[in-house]
């Protein structure tokens, strides 16, 4: 009875920490939440500016629904909480499997958990900054002359987070890269050899991910096929490293 308590204890300290882990990690986004909420609609202004920029004079956005003028900047606010408490989500993560992990997965790791943080921030601006402007210039140019204008804010808003969420998303191909290196399963050459298959798939991802439109297409396929060259050279480093530690060992 000794013997099966002795074992049982460390899965439940185990999932006592995840628990706490877990926790803390909801706590942060209820947090920044909470501080976010009263700017909400300011929030909201700042995300539609793209496209209320160039949305024609006499043009507007609209609430079709009675609860959306509320419910939008609520939701968009939840998400922009989850979006700036992230790195200490990830630190929680990291927090939970890191005592289980060697010191040179650590070195690894660290700089890796850090860069996808980083990219997907990097992701998200891009699409922000210059995917919006280019996209929505040119769903508003080709429009029928006496077709007014007037995006659902509710609509707008799913419309923008799917292109934050995707350009977030093919940010992290680098680190993808690096991880597939990393874990053995390919080598650097293979994925060379692989290229061509690579660039059409990056193209489809882009059209299935963004407007049926070649530009949105274009401006995610690209950069996610730039993003693979990165990896791929980053990914020599790992790859010669983890080459250079087996030999050693031996």
């Amino acid at each position: 009875m000794t013997e099966s308590s002795d074992q049982a204890q460390p899965l439940v300290a185990h999932l006592t920490e995840l628990r706490d882990r877990l926790l803390k990690a909801l706590l942060s986004v209820l947090v920044v939440f909470l501080c976010l909420f009263p700017f909400a609609n300011e929030i909201y202004t700042f995300v539609s500016e793209p496209l209320r920029a160039i949305l024609p004079p006499g043009s507007t956005m609209i609430a079709t629904e009675v609860a959306s003028p509320f419910l939008t900047p609520f939701k968009l606010t939840l998400f922009a909480a989850l979006f700036v408490a992230i790195p200490y989500v990830l630190f929680q993560i990291w927090s939970f499997i890191a005592p289980g992990m060697y010191r040179q997965e650590k070195r690894l790791a660290i700089p890796l958990l850090i860069s996808s943080v980083l990219l997907f921030y990097a992701g998200a601006a891009f699409a922000y900054f210059v995917v919006f402007p280019l996209v929505f210039a040119f769903f508003t140019s080709i429009g029928p002359a006496d077709v007014a204008i007037m995006t659902d804010i509710n609509r707008y808003l799913d419309f923008v987070l799917k292109l934050f969420f995707a350009f977030g998303l093919a940010f992290e191909i680098p680190i993808v890269a690096v991880l597939l290196i990393w874990a053995g399963v390919t080598t650097t050459e293979a994925l060379k050899q692989k290229r061509p298959f690579i660039i059409v798939f990056c193209f489809v991802f882009g059209m299935l991910l963004t407007p049926p439109d070649v530009i949105s297409q274009a401006l995610l396929a690209i950069p996610m096929w730039l993003l693979f060259e990165v990896g791929v050279f980053f990914s020599r480093f790992i790859e010669r490293d983890t080459h250079d530690n087996s030999a050693a060992d031996d």
